[in-house]
């Protein structure tokens, strides 16, 4: 059995990523293409795709398509569409918004699609910048939406099996797509036993994160000068320069942080902040709830499936400096167990998520 990975860009650092690093491990013979791989934009992250057979689409040939690769969606079906898949059996495609699912296989061969989640642009999601800011740009991003979701749904029925992140997902999928699909939740780096170094003194708030308009860390930041709370802010993005001028002086910007310190920031934080509208499932919280760390997140998504209003976290419902305010001030009377805290984001670690790819995929395969 043959299996190629298709992952729709390699720039960015997030969820999807550690996503795709899970199936490399559990492939780790398989060739990953992707539409480009941008080694420079990803930083420190870059080296844990070091090694990796990585193909890349006709994309690089179009000048400064790292800057303009948004716009190029346009095309980016046919970036996908024009690589020679006709040597796989099986084809794991971990797809968004760049069409990986576009991919072209053999008749007999089978594509199964792991989809965080439909294009959030093309379905009135809030997306990484506020592109509806502009009217130009908005004009003509509604008119190129309007013809991507005919696109979208057409590469979708090519798909045999999706695979989705969440039950919110799920919805999207059926919604959008008229498909149906298994759920198998996101891997998450999950220590069997709680850290005997958790910070009984934990004095600090935590936002971890990319800095960008559909992720709200402005929020975070708002609140913690409002209130003079500690905050880190773990993550960079296009809202750095913003959260810069507004940060007052409890607010401390770590900017991209490596795994060991981000571990080690984890253990004396007492709770994390989460104030993401629609999130397609949520990896930082689950990973907040592996350190014990309760989360403060909006009652939307995939946190209301991950995160036991009152028990692990707090829910909050308007999106507002207000509404951050209220549940921070909830959150503080509430005496939460590590234990309990730590059960939970079991349910969603990395050896289980291997466990149920591994089983889909064999259950799945061509005879």
């Amino acid at each position: 059995m043959k299996i190629a990975l298709v992952h729709d860009y390699l720039q960015v650092y997030g969820g999807a990523e550690r996503v795709l690093e899970e199936l490399h491990a559990l492939y780790p013979q398989a060739p990953v293409y992707v539409a480009f791989f941008d080694q420079k934009a990803l930083g420190i992250h870059a080296q844990k795709f070091a090694g990796w057979d990585i193909r890349q689409s006709f994309i690089t040939k179009i000048p400064l398509y790292k800057i303009i690769y948004s716009p190029l969606r346009l095309f980016a079906p046919k970036f996908f569409s024009a690589f020679d898949m006709s040597e796989y059996d099986v084809i794991l495609s971990s797809s968004n918004m760049y069409f990986a699912k576009a991919i072209k296989k053999r008749t007999d061969a089978i594509h199964i699609s792991y989809c965080h989640t439909p294009p959030r642009a093309l379905y009135g999601y809030t997306t990484q910048t506020n592109w509806k800011k502009n009217p130009i740009i908005r004009l003509v991003g509604t008119l190129i939406n309007h013809y991507l979701r005919v696109v979208d749904y057409n590469v979708s029925q090519q798909v045999d099996y999706f695979i989705a992140n969440s039950h919110e997902v799920q919805k999207r999928i059926q919604k959008y797509y008229r498909k149906d699909s298994t759920i198998i939740y996101p891997p998450v780096n999950v220590a069997e036993k709680l850290s005997t170094q958790k910070n009984s003194n934990a004095d600090y708030y935590l936002y971890v994160g990319r800095l960008a308009f559909s992720k709200h860390p402005e929020l975070a930041v708002k609140v913690a000068n409002k209130l003079q709370l500690k905050l880190k802010v773990v993550g960079t993005g296009s809202m750095m320069d913003q959260l810069k001028q507004i940060a007052g002086e409890t607010v401390e910007l770590l900017g991209s942080v490596d795994d060991y310190n981000l571990n080690q920031v984890y253990q004396g934080a007492k709770g994390l902040i989460f104030p993401v509208k629609d999130e397609d499932f949520g990896i930082v919280p689950v990973e907040a709830m592996g350190h014990a760390v309760p989360v403060i997140a909006h009652n939307s998504g995939g946190p209301k499936e991950t995160v036991i209003d009152g028990v692990t976290g707090v829910l909050f419902d308007q999106l507002t400096e207000a509404g951050l305010t209220k549940a921070i001030q909830r959150f503080t009377k509430i005496k939460f167990d590590p234990q309990q805290i730590h059960q939970q984001a079991l349910k969603f670690s990395t050896p289980r998520f291997k466990k149920e790819i591994a089983n889909f995929v064999t259950t799945h395969r061509p005879e």
